[in-house]
């Protein structure tokens, strides 16, 4: 049997009150509606719970056998209601989305505080977390949406192309190479190299773009991540192609050129959950982050998709 709250909130407050018009008046009712849900209540348990008289009210007692418990389930389910409203609040003013670290770097700091300035009230939660994790984050309802490397669609999520961005050669600002305008897939035979062992979608790409190329280098660090890619580049152990964001992650001696006679770009896009539409704090940060990556990037071009591989 269901249990009517309505009801024992009737018949706690005629008892604290010792009153039926005083009752009515806190629980902004009628008496009469207020009668209503005691005898409602009164049916329900088969029992009566309060004795009337022209003068006063009093409990019988299954009243003030109930009465206590009556108390004590209502301050539970107050507690319970009012703990899920403030969390409900917090939750409206936080904002949590996912993102690959690179362009996490080198976009949202500029983007965070210009929302900040107009919208001081939200918080943030921003997870630089793998390209492989992002699409799980945001099907979990764990980010609003992710900012990550188009790959094929799932069918739960929806992914929208937004920039493209090229790759370059980060190397020390002494290195051989770094006083030449671009670098040659020939310069780099023999040449010590890092790369990312765990991001998988730009192995990918290193291997469609270098073809049979890259057999021929030298890949002498498997790093774990791109920070520390950067942080061997900057000894002078080993030169990296990464994408161009990374350099808001790089170390002073590291600087970037283009190999000329590779193309290698990947596509950026936003992923979310199809038919949830995301929260208005959602909403006006992704336009923002949207409009701060085309000030970085090209806009996507389907062109973009197909990758120049160089001759073997």
């Amino acid at each position: 049997m269901r249990v009517d709250y309505l009801g024992l909130e009737a018949f706690v407050a005629i008892a604290e009150y010792g009153s039926f018009q005083r009752a009515a008046r806190a629980l902004n009712l009628s008496q009469a509606a207020l009668s209503h849900r005691l005898r409602k209540v009164e049916e329900d348990l088969g029992a009566t719970l309060l004795t009337r008289t022209s003068r006063e009210v009093s409990l019988t007692p299954t009243g003030q056998a109930l009465l206590p418990e009556a108390r004590r389930l209502l301050k539970s389910l107050q507690e319970t209601y009012e703990s899920v409203r403030a969390g409900a609040r917090r939750q409206s003013r936080r904002c949590t989305i996912a993102c690959v670290p690179t362009i996490a770097h080198a976009v949202l700091p500029e983007v965070l505080v210009e929302l900040t300035s107009v919208q001081p009230d939200i918080d943030f939660e921003v997870l630089d977390v793998p390209v492989a994790t992002i699409s799980d984050a945001v099907r979990l309802g764990e980010a609003e949406f992710g900012i990550t490397v188009m790959s094929a669609e799932p069918t739960d999520l929806r992914m929208r192309p937004l920039v493209d961005e090229d790759y370059r050669l980060f190397l020390r600002g002494d290195h051989a190479l770094a006083q030449r305008r671009h670098a040659l897939l020939a310069d780099l035979e023999g040449v010590r190299m890092a790369r990312v062992a765990t991001q998988l979608k730009n192995r990918q790409l290193l291997d469609v773009a270098f073809g049979e190329w890259g057999d021929r280098l030298h890949w002498h660090v498997e790093a774990q991540s791109i920070s520390l890619a950067l942080r061997l580049v900057a000894t002078g152990m080993a030169v990296a192609i990464l994408p161009v964001s990374a350099l808001s992650m790089a170390p002073a001696p590291v600087m970037a050129i283009p190999v000329e006679d590779v193309q290698l770009r990947r596509t950026i896009g936003v992923v979310t959950r199809r038919g949830v539409p995301p929260s208005d704090n959602a909403a006006d940060l992704l336009a923002r982050v949207e409009a701060a990556l085309a000030a970085r990037f090209p806009p996507h071009s389907m062109a973009a998709d197909r990758q120049t591989r160089p001759k073997a």
